[in-house]
């Protein structure tokens, strides 16, 4: 049979970090049967649980792995893959069953230790009070009348102080919520103001782009202009230079033919 190592170090690694956690989960149950004290085995019982919803999480990501790799094995190594899956999850279902067991006596314990002494302690009540005269009865039950209205002073106390305390923690949301929503305010505010800007910086820019594009424009000119007129000073006759209008040297005056006869 392959290894698993062989066909998917992926497939290796969760079924190592399975295999840590069924022997963890051996070794706590085996400790849990030593233990004797109620609140120990709730808190055991209640690690164990812990690491068997890890052993399920792993099982789960190994057959995602299985099913991703399917297509790039053959029947055997498939049937393989399966059969350790189905074993993993009986192991698992094992323990679970073991967990419940043990779940089920605790409670079973608690039930018993919380109906026992008061079964007890109802007939000791009994018998003491066949011992007692009328005057011990009547200060046995003023006893239990201050206790009682002390007990009942206290619950007042821890009522009223929840009672504070919730209405110190409803006005602290309350503040907490009205600052929120001036904070989305401000922001909804900043956003607005952000879009604004954005959108005048891009105005400015075509504004700055056409304001560049005319000054190159007119620059260029005045540069043609000043050329121009610097070649018709070193160049008085150049034909090219008279023939451009507003640069052609004055013509001379001339009389017409029929004035000279």
């Amino acid at each position: 049979m392959a290894s698993l190592s062989g066909i998917s170090e992926e497939l290796a690694e969760i079924e190592g970090q399975i295999s840590d956690i069924f022997r963890a989960l051996a070794n706590g149950f085996q400790k849990l049967e030593k233990i004797k004290d109620a609140n120990r085995q709730s808190r055991q019982l209640e690690d164990l649980t812990d690491k068997m919803r890890d052993c399920k999480r792993l099982i789960k990501e190994f057959d995602t792995e299985i099913k991703e790799i399917k297509f790039r094995n053959d029947a055997d190594t498939n049937k393989m893959l399966n059969e350790k899956k189905q074993s993993m999850v009986k192991e698992l279902n094992s323990y679970v069953a073991m967990k419940k067991q043990y779940a089920t006596n605790l409670e079973n314990k608690r039930v018993d230790l919380f109906e026992d002494p008061s079964e007890t302690s109802a007939e000791d009540n009994v018998l003491l009070a066949s011992n007692m005269t009328n005057q011990q009865l009547i200060d046995h039950g003023n006893r239990m009348m201050d206790d009682t209205d002390q007990a009942i002073d206290r619950a007042k106390k821890v009522v009223q102080e929840t009672i504070d305390v919730g209405t110190e923690t409803s006005a602290a949301l309350k503040e907490q919520t009205e600052q929120m929503s001036r904070i989305v305010n401000e922001l909804d505010s900043i956003h607005f103001s952000m879009k604004k800007a954005n959108k005048v910086v891009r105005e400015l820019g075509r504004q700055i782009a056409s304001d560049n594009c005319f000054k190159t424009m007119l620059f260029i000119i005045v540069i043609g202009i000043i050329t121009i007129i610097i070649v018709k000073i070193a160049k008085p006759h150049n034909k090219e230079i008279s023939d451009i209008p507003g640069l052609a040297p004055p013509v001379p005056n001339r009389r017409l033919l029929w004035s000279r006869n």
